[in-house]
């Protein structure tokens, strides 16, 4: 069953209204195989994207909740990174917040201190708005369970990621594993631009345990932010291409992950890592935002498989690091053969 935005709506009263809360949730990051670039309405992916979960990178978040006397129309809260106040993270949260009201219209009757740490270092390559919305999304849908009556995992987990999708468009492929889809695909079940859902389909063994190594290649924020780029395609002169390429590279990765097929992975996941920036340095304006490091590192994989023919390929971000991604098997060859050679990056390993 699909759901609309109308199952999201919160029609009963609440029957139980606690007055002091301690939730916790964890929300992993993800890295995108065929890439969620564009989008319109709020926060609606222009194409289908399928990514794998990174379990080992998450956001872990704690959320201490008041309940309050006279109601706002505006949540009450404060954000805590690492132990220490962040301002700056609050209009980000406000605007989510207002965004998602209509769907969790308790959320205005708490007082709400979030604390958040992330297992992964800053900059790394990851991106920390997918798993902290996420893990708030998760700690909204808690409290809604305690306040209402029960309804089904498939509704609760549905709407988890429809609530993440409206904090950031990839945080809603952030609320389960190993593998998730977003955006409809007419011709995969169950798929919603609304929300993303974990396929039908059992994955292959070989990609259960595959691996995702960032090479830094350049730290600190990024230089065009994901709503400058995603605006970028709306008069995109590729615009149209780059759909129709988006639903055939999805619809080609679920095969490959059902059957094991990694040279064929490989050859779609560098394509789409390829594609994603080439759309970026046609776009006006334009940028480049692959440096001499990546372009080095990128030789290295290539030159590496074609010598020993070990499966390791590589995918991109809207930046200039690198994620290397092979089978488990192979990680001490890799070890030896490529990460022990690169000198001037670091590298920081999740599955």
């Amino acid at each position: 069953m699909a759901f609309t935005e109308q199952d999201f709506l919160i029609q009963e009263k609440w029957f139980n209204k606690p007055n002091n809360l301690v939730i916790k949730s964890v929300a992993p990051s993800n890295i995108a195989l065929v890439k969620y670039w564009g989008k319109h309405g709020i926060q609606l992916p222009m194409n289908p994207s399928i990514s794998f979960t990174l379990n080992k990178s998450q956001t872990q978040t704690t959320v201490y909740l008041t309940a309050v006397d006279k109601l706002s129309d505006k949540v009450s809260f404060k954000f805590y990174l690492d132990q220490k106040h962040q301002a700056d993270f609050e209009p980000k949260i406000a605007g989510f917040f207002k965004k998602i009201q209509d769907f969790a219209p308790f959320i205005t009757h708490f007082d709400w201190k979030i604390y958040s740490n992330n297992t992964f270092p800053h900059s790394s390559g990851i991106a920390s708005s997918a798993s902290g919305f996420a893990a708030l999304s998760k700690i909204i849908i808690d409290l809604e369970k305690q306040l209402y009556p029960p309804k089904t995992a498939t509704y609760y987990a549905h709407k988890t990621s429809f609530l993440a999708r409206l904090g950031s468009g990839s945080a809603s492929r952030s609320t389960a594993h190993p593998v998730m889809i977003w955006g409809h695909h007419p011709d995969i079940k169950q798929t919603s631009d609304l929300y993303a859902i974990v396929p039908d389909f059992e994955i292959h063994p070989v990609f259960k345990t595959y691996k995702d190594s960032i090479v830094l290649v350049e730290k600190g924020q990024k230089k065009v932010s994901s709503t400058v780029g995603h605006n970028l395609m709306n008069t995109h002169a590729f615009k149209n291409i780059r759909k129709q390429h988006a639903f055939e590279h999805v619809l080609q990765m679920t095969g490959y992950l059902k059957s094991g097929d990694i040279e064929n992975f490989i050859k779609l996941t560098e394509a789409e890592a390829l594609e994603l920036h080439a759309l970026m340095m046609t776009s006006s304006p334009n940028y480049l935002l692959m440096q001499p490091g990546t372009i080095k590192i990128i030789h290295k994989i290539r030159n590496l498989r074609k010598d020993t023919g070990l499966p390791v390929c590589f995918t991109l971000d809207a930046g200039a690091n690198v994620h290397v991604l092979y089978p488990d098997e192979i990680t001490r060859q890799l070890q030896q053969l490529l990460f022990s050679k690169i000198e001037f990056e670091t590298i920081h390993d999740y599955v």
